[in-house]
């Protein structure tokens, strides 16, 4: 069995397996350890499946083009690439592709560059499971952007 280290970890479902009961596939993006950790330990805990984790811009997109994920969480600023050149591409490949960004970057030049393409909706840090879960139900009940604040 592959141990648990969530960093650049890549499962590769099948596409006719990506709907199974419930299960939502993700892609988990950030450049924390911890963050990332997390990030993946609750979206396993409420059962959606992470089928792939990045630490950058580009390896999420290599990894969104391959697997092809319902649902991408994506870190803003991370090194190499940051979470805005990563929707920028992913957009090219998927222009309904599900993103959710996740960030502690309150500027508003990058909420308009995150609203400029169009993510479904934006979580601050530090976030709890609550906000996270909410904020993909609202998404899959057809809300198009959605910007959550932890109290």
């Amino acid at each position: 069995m592959e141990p648990k280290n969530p960093l650049n970890r890549e499962y590769g479902t099948p596409n006719y397996m990506k709907n199974i009961g419930n299960l939502k596939t993700v892609l988990v993006v950030d450049d924390n350890h911890d963050v990332l950790s997390l990030l993946v330990e609750l979206l396993e805990l409420k059962k959606f499946q992470v089928i792939g984790t990045a630490n950058n811009g580009k390896e999420a997109v290599a990894l969104y083009e391959k697997l092809h994920p319902d649902i991408t969480f994506l870190d803003v600023i991370m090194p190499e690439a940051d979470g805005i050149y990563a929707l920028s591409m992913i957009r090219k490949i998927n222009p309904e592709a599900v993103v959710v960004m996740v960030t502690t970057d309150l500027s508003q030049d990058t909420a308009d560059q995150i609203e400029d393409l169009r993510a479904n909706a934006v979580i601050y840090k530090p976030f709890d499971i609550d906000n996270l879960v909410q904020t993909v139900r609202e998404i899959e009940s057809g809300m198009h952007y959605t910007i959550r604040y932890t109290d």
